[in-house]
């Protein structure tokens, strides 16, 4: 998993821990998961210099956790979320809720914003098996 950690960013160490969760789920827990999110999302995050840097997370087929975007991962986003490397540490430690995050500004959405409700579930879910 240290494929998907970017230096300067703590977003991908949570989403590192995220992907190790999803490889340690059974057959069955990864079949409920897909079938409860059923979608790829897509996070552009900006450190505190402004650089961006992104990753995907595909619930819809395979359960993993990738380093880039969508699309050069050959996947289409159902939804991207935009925001700051610590607004996306807040939603993972339950400071914030997406909710929230987006009607402060602190969090943007492209396509299914339906979908985007859900990643305080898939964060939740990973959380209570192993801190964040």
């Amino acid at each position: 998993m240290s494929d998907i950690k970017v230096e300067g960013y703590k977003t991908s160490v949570i989403l590192a821990t995220l992907g190790q969760v999803f490889e340690g789920y059974s057959d069955e827990e990864r079949a409920a998961q897909l079938k409860k999110n059923n979608g790829v999302f897509e996070f552009r995050v900006k450190d505190a210099a402004g650089k961006e840097a992104s990753w995907t997370i595909d619930l819809k087929k395979t359960g993993t956790v990738k380093k880039g975007e969508a699309k050069s991962l050959g996947l289409k986003p159902d939804v991207t979320i935009i925001l700051s490397d610590e607004t996306f540490v807040d939603l993972a430690d339950g400071k914030t809720t997406g909710q929230k995050a987006f009607m402060t500004g602190a969090l943007k959405t492209k396509g299914n914003m339906m979908l985007a409700t859900k990643l305080d579930g898939v964060l939740k879910s990973a959380k209570g098996r192993t801190k964040l």
